[in-house]
């Protein structure tokens, strides 16, 4: 037994030195082909934000600042100490992050294919499960594919889609002098406008004692909440256990269930053409349904593409008023246009010839993106064209697997592209401005949101026919702005104003 143990034992050392050895080798190798690369590409290291805590702290000092609404003043912090390029230790894991316009451009366009979405699909399947925003590779292009045809112009230039819920919206607000948070109503008049050109049929939100459409509205948002928390915790998405985020994604999924079972049991017992007639309008989950029968695909997509026409205009429509509520002079120039139109509702092409009230967008989507950070992960070695070095200006080597955040909301400040006066709210400046890469409310490349103009219409549309009704308007909340960011951009504190009426 003796001689049995001692040539156990000699044979397991000899089998975990050849694995060190192994390991070790396969390390040497490793940083021979890293240092080859990064010499021929110019490489130089970024800047590093250190935490002795291997990055435990800094998820704790990310999360804190996500339940106390100043994450994006966080990330702006760090970057005013940091560099416009830097890396950090986040739960073990490293990050780069960046807001330089090149290394954006590089990650959604130039080098695109060398990127993906990493483990955020992971943290966003429980709502929008393989869904346009939550994929990667053959499944994103084939729901690109399926997708994009809804979204031609004579779907969006259809103006009357908005007109019946912007119009039920300016029914709700005071015109007697009291005060209304208007953020409140455009959650729930894009809510309605997206489910009816969605599935068909409106949810109806802004109607009282609808139980079934506020319960719906409800899960939908602590389902967002529960996403962005997951998001944030990285690669430790799987210890997110919170049962009530479960119980709303669940639920939200089963609303939106009903409607497709629906669509899908029509579609196999009529033909296209009478489905996609049905009741006269178009109806984007009937033109799924023609492309389509995996139930699991159509809630996906509808899923993902409410979150993105819902929640984003709302944001951009709430902050919007926010800003001109707090600048008189814009309100006046914005107002001076409206009056243009002699009283008549806007068409898509008068929308599209008002000057300064896309100026008035843009700022606010500059100063506020909808989307106000991004990520995506490195799929193969790869480099980045700058931030590395003394001077910022060198290519960084970018490992298989390594993270990297673009803050947008960081990007569109940077006084180099927008002045000394970056921070400031100027509708004016893009009458010369163009900032290219520094400028990407709705993404870029491949990935750049394909319902950008639905969003822009309808944000438009409701601008001037509310600006219609009210002559003037007045700021009521005595605080500033402060984010409120789940998947998307909103004000923590509303939108609380006055209207006058014309």
């Amino acid at each position: 037994m003796g001689l049995l143990d001692v040539e156990t034992r000699s044979l397991l050392l000899v089998v975990v030195l050849v694995g060190l050895g192994f390991l070790g080798i396969n390390a040497l190798l490793r940083a021979v082909a890293v240092r080859r690369f990064s010499r021929k590409n110019g490489c130089s290291p970024p800047p590093t934000r250190t935490d002795s805590s291997g990055g435990m702290s800094t998820l704790l000092e990310i999360l804190e600042a996500s339940r106390n609404n100043y994450f994006l003043v966080l990330l702006r912090t760090w970057h005013h100490q940091y560099g416009n390029t830097f890396r950090t230790r986040v739960a073990g894991r490293t990050w780069i992050m960046t807001i330089e316009p090149k290394n954006v451009q590089a990650m959604l366009a130039t080098k695109f294919q060398d990127f993906d979405l990493g483990y955020r699909n992971k943290a966003l399947s429980p709502l929008l499960g393989q869904g346009i925003f939550a994929s990667d590779g053959s499944i994103w292009e084939h729901s690109r594919a399926l997708i994009r045809p809804n979204f031609v112009r004579n779907q969006v230039a259809d103006v009357e889609l908005y007109e019946t819920h912007v119009t039920k919206l300016i029914q709700y607000i005071p015109r007697d002098g009291s005060p209304v948070d208007m953020q409140e109503l455009f959650f729930r008049m894009t809510l309605d406008s997206a489910t009816e050109f969605l599935f068909g049929e409106s949810v109806n939100s802004l109607d009282d004692g609808r139980v079934s459409s506020t319960n719906f509205a409800e899960d939908f948002n602590v389902s967002q909440v529960g996403l962005a928390v997951r998001i944030r915790m990285g690669p430790l998405t799987p210890f997110h256990f919170d049962r009530q985020f479960w119980k709303a994604t669940s639920d939200a999924r089963g609303y939106v269930n009903r409607f497709v079972d629906q669509a899908v049991e029509f579609r196999k017992a009529t033909d296209n053409k009478v489905l996609s007639e049905k009741e006269g309008k178009y109806v984007f989950l009937h033109e799924l349904a023609k492309r389509t029968l995996d139930k699991k695909e159509i809630t996906d997509q509808l899923l993902n593409i409410l979150l993105a026409g819902r929640d984003t205009t709302a944001g951009l429509l709430s902050i919007t008023f926010h800003q001109l509520a707090r600048h008189p002079k814009v309100w006046g120039k914005l107002q001076q246009e409206v009056q243009n139109l002699n009283g008549l509702k806007p068409s898509f092409e008068d929308l599209k010839s008002m000057k300064y009230l896309s100026w008035v967008i843009n700022e606010t989507l500059r100063l506020y993106p909808s989307v106000p950070f991004n990520m995506r992960t490195a799929n193969k070695d790869t480099y980045l064209p700058v931030g590395g070095g003394a001077d910022g200006k060198s290519p960084i080597f970018i490992p298989k697997g390594q993270e990297v955040i673009y803050e947008v909301y960081g990007m569109h400040r940077l006084t180099e592209f927008y002045g000394p006066d970056a921070t400031e709210f100027r509708p004016e400046r893009w009458e010369t401005l163009k900032p290219g890469w520094a400028y990407i409310p709705f993404n870029g490349g491949p990935r750049i949101c394909i319902g950008q103009q639905f969003a822009l219409t309808e944000t438009g549309y409701s601008i001037v026919r509310i600006m219609q009704e009210f002559k003037g308007i007045e700021n009521c909340d005595p605080e500033p702005f402060q984010e409120w960011v789940t998947l998307t951009l909103a004000s923590k504190h509303g939108t609380k104003v006055v209207l006058t009426p014309a």
